[in-house]
């Protein structure tokens, strides 16, 4: 149950229940405009191979739910109904006895990516360490990345977001890149060198500026070059 008395659905994976909280790695899924499905995850039985719980979540805006569902999401990135699922998600977990609230980490890519940003600079206590992978840390500039013959999917993700062409005041409040100084936990940062969407610049000034303050972050970069 979300804290807007909407109910979500989720897939928990556990090491060997023992009884006691685990760690656990909130894994948020990208797109946003997609979802997770029960099924075998090579990734989450790794993770519990290794002791930790994984939680994912299809928050307000996953497909799979209806449109109705799926809307709900419309102008909620950030600050907004689709992280506070996320922070909802992980509150349950604590509360069933599932997590240890001392141990919890964000982790995602592309949207996931943003979402693991936006957990650490909006709710800084929540996260021991996040995982960020090919994440926006400014969401103006991923939309100025997206090529011209996109244009139409430009639109519609203008719609969905909000209009942060006209509105610069709301790209500054949902875009983490401008929260930085609230960050408090380690980040994982995972970059393509040559991303033409998500820029590797945003990456960096987040990067540098996290190590101004003396917050551990490593930036891993992919170096793939074109045939």
């Amino acid at each position: 149950p979300t804290r807007d008395g909407l109910e979500i659905v989720g897939y928990l994976t556990r090491a060997k229940d023992n009884g006691e909280a685990t760690p656990l790695i909130l894994r948020v899924h990208g797109g946003p405009w997609l979802r997770d499905y029960w099924g075998f995850s090579a990734l989450d039985q790794w993770f519990a191979n290794r002791g930790y719980a994984t939680l994912s979540v299809n928050y307000r805006g996953s497909t799979g739910y209806g449109k109705t569902f799926q809307h709900m999401g419309d102008g909620q990135w950030g600050i907004g109904g689709m992280q506070h699922d996320l922070t909802d998600a992980v509150q349950w977990a604590i509360q069933q006895g599932i997590a240890d609230p001392e141990r919890i980490c964000i982790y995602g890519g592309s949207y996931g990516g943003y979402a693991c940003l936006a957990g650490l600079a909006f709710t800084p206590d929540l996260y021991r360490c996040g995982v960020d992978i090919v994440g926006p840390s400014n969401v103006k500039t991923m939309l100025d990345g997206i090529p011209a013959y996109w244009g139409p999917l430009r639109k519609q993700m203008l719609l969905k977001i909000g209009n942060v062409d006209a509105d610069q005041d709301l790209n500054t409040k949902i875009s983490p890149l401008f929260h930085v100084d609230k960050i408090k936990a380690p980040l994982l940062i995972g970059q393509g060198a040559n991303d033409p969407r998500v820029k590797r610049a945003d990456a960096d000034r987040i990067a540098f500026s996290m190590k101004a303050k003396g917050i551990p972050v490593e930036c891993v970069l992919s170096w793939i070059f074109p045939p």
